[in-house]
C-alpha cells in the first residue's frame, strides 16, 4: 500500500507525472478537482479504509500540510513517498501561461506557494524520496532523494 505525496509549485509537471505514473494504479486526490478539504478528508479516509493506494496531486510546501496525509497513513501501515518536484518560478510561470485561461494560475499564487516552499525530509514520516525534473515534451527525470540537491 502506498501513500504518495507530491510536493512543489504549481506548474511544476506534478498532475501529468501522475498521469503518466500513476493513473492506472492509483486514486488521484487533488484539491483542485475536490473543491473543499471535506471532500478531500473524505477521500483520504476512504483510501486508506480500504487500503487503496493514493496520490495526493497537491502543492503541499510545508511539513505542516504534507502531515495531514502522511501521518493517518503511516497509522493504517501505508509505505509513505515523496516526489519533489524541481521549483523554479520562471518554468512554472511560463508553463502555466501555456494553459488554457480557466486553468491559469495567478503569478502572485506561483511566488507565494514557492516562498512558503519547505524542501522535504525523512523526518517528516516519508520512508521513500525522489527528486523530479520536467524535461521539454513532458519528459520526467526522476532520481532517488539525496541530503544536497
Amino acid at each position: 500500500m502506498q501513500a504518495i505525496v507530491f510536493i512543489g509549485i504549481q506548474a511544476s509537471g506534478k498532475s501529468t507525472f501522475y498521469s503518466q505514473r500513476f493513473f492506472q494504479t492509483h486514486v488521484r486526490i487533488n484539491l483542485d478537482m475536490l473543491k473543499t478539504r471535506h471532500r478531500e478528508k473524505r477521500l483520504l479516509e476512504t483510501c486508506l479504509e480500504i487500503a487503496q493506494p493514493f496520490v495526493v496531486d497537491n502543492t503541499n510546501p510545508t511539513p505542516e500540510e504534507r502531515k495531514r496525509y502522511i501521518e493517518p497513513a503511516k497509522e493504517r501501515g501505508f509505505k509513505i513517498i515523496g516526489y519533489y518536484f524541481e521549483s523554479k518560478i520562471a518554468d512554472s510561470i511560463r508553463r502555466d501561461r501555456n494553459r488554457p485561461p480557466k486553468q491559469q494560475i495567478p503569478e502572485k499564487g506561483i511566488r507565494g506557494t514557492y516562498a512558503r516552499l519547505i524542501i522535504p525530509i525523512y523526518a517528516e514520516g516519508f520512508d521513500e524520496l525522489y527528486y523530479v525534473r520536467l524535461l521539454p515534451e513532458r519528459e520526467f527525470i526522476v532520481e532517488k532523494w539525496v541530503s544536497k540537491i
